[in-house]
């Protein structure tokens, strides 16, 4: 089987159908499989895989196990050459599975993880990449160094920078709501840390996929349409606390100490400047996630 398919759903019913129509709409020349991971969704999301998308394999939590967890169970019953996580709240607008495999194979045995280009809904770009938080790195996001004109040469950890996107880039980490892992990766460096619940899982990964000598690819080669946030609505507190806490993870398990508490300091300031920032400009829900924040770190 060339592709696995693998999306984890939780309570995006909606969602999850368009994501499933779109799939089988678009997708031709590729022997795939799609497995849809239910993490105790409340609206009848299982129901409506079964009755509508009966090719479609199942897997049914009787509670939310987490983003991580969900994937890994996917991954373990998959029988593809190479695993595509993909995100309920996506949707194909072009023979997307195709393309990715033909960039897949043109890079080779180098290839460690590839990102396609994602769009938000108006089909404007959509940031879906970035770099290794090294210190340099967690300084230039703390600090706003990053979001200026040409902030990409400096290899940021969030690339927002559309021209970035218009061309296949080699990367540090690409999101996990849309990407392709070779599984002879996998069963080298592992599936994702099931210690993180959510938030900074791919980037943690990515690391890891690097650290075996493989490359991840950013590449535009085709698009996906990725409407963001498609379960927990508008951005909320827990991603912005979450991501803080992925990077501290991140340093706790592949870091010295040293360079852990340097980070440490890094994000309050960056938690601090947000809230002043953010509560000066009248954005004053934004500074109070951020008071939290800095409770965290």
């Amino acid at each position: 089987m060339d592709l696995s398919v693998i999306i984890v759903n939780w309570n995006t019913k909606k969602l999850l159908e368009n994501c499933l129509a779109s799939i089988f709409k678009f997708t031709e020349d590729v022997n795939f499989e799609v497995i849809v991971v239910d993490n105790g969704s409340e609206d009848d999301s299982p129901k409506l895989v079964k009755e509508k998308f009966p090719q479609v394999k199942l897997i049914p939590n009787k509670e939310n196990l987490g983003f991580t967890k969900a994937n890994n169970q996917g991954i373990k019953i998959s029988k593809g050459k190479y695993i595509l996580l993909l995100n309920s709240d996506t949707y194909l607008i072009e023979n997307s599975f195709r393309k990715l495999l033909d960039k897949a194979r043109s890079i080779g045995e180098s290839l460690g993880s590839l990102g396609p280009l994602l769009l938000n809904k108006d089909r404007s770009i959509q940031q879906s990449a970035g770099f290794s938080p090294h210190l340099l790195q967690v300084f230039w996001w703390m600090t706003f160094i990053d979001d200026l004109p040409g902030g990409t040469v400096l290899e940021p950890y969030h690339v927002d920078h559309e021209s970035f996107y218009k061309k296949d880039q080699e990367v540090g980490w690409v999101t996990a709501a849309a990407i392709l892992v070779p599984k002879a990766v996998i069963a080298k460096v592992g599936a994702f840390d099931e210690k993180i619940f959510m938030y900074g899982e791919e980037v943690e990964w990515c690391y890891r996929i690097k650290k075996a000598g493989y490359k991840v690819y950013f590449s535009p080669s085709t698009q996906i349409v990725h409407i963001g946030r498609g379960s927990s609505g508008k951005i909320s507190q827990n991603a912005i606390i979450g991501e803080y806490r992925g990077i501290i993870y991140f340093y706790q398990k592949h870091k010295d100490k040293v360079s852990l508490q340097i980070t440490r300091v890094l994000l309050k300031i960056g938690a601090l400047a947000r809230i002043l920032i953010f509560g000066a400009t009248g954005r004053k829900s934004l500074a109070k996630f951020y008071v939290e924040v800095l409770k965290v770190v």
